[in-house]
């Protein structure tokens, strides 16, 4: 079963105002994730990393909420509105020159 998952990490304080509002996109973070021909490793071209004007990040990956929520550490939680999502690794480490350093 594949699954197309976007999950909006938001602050807290701002989880209300902008989950009424469309998100609008500015950029990928990385590079594309079919460029050169690659494959993906699920169904619809995910995983993808991309930056929203409101300054938060979107991330398109495979949901393992249901396998791993009973897993989390203590301090850790997932809401009835969030999602764990797998972000391959070189997903996260191709992008990383692309991510703000400052808040």
């Amino acid at each position: 079963m594949c699954y197309f998952i976007l999950a909006f990490f938001l602050r807290f304080t701002d989880c209300y105002i902008n989950m009424n509002t469309q998100p609008m996109f500015l950029r990928r973070l990385g590079p594309d994730p079919h460029e050169n021909g690659a494959q993906t490793p699920a169904c619809r071209g995910c995983p993808d990393i991309f930056e929203l004007a409101s300054g938060d990040f979107a991330i398109i990956g495979i949901d393992i909420t249901e396998a791993s929520e009973k897993h989390l550490p203590p301090t850790a939680g997932c809401g009835p509105d969030e999602r764990i999502v797998l972000v391959p690794r070189k997903t996260l480490v191709l992008a990383k020159s692309d991510i703000p350093s400052k808040i």
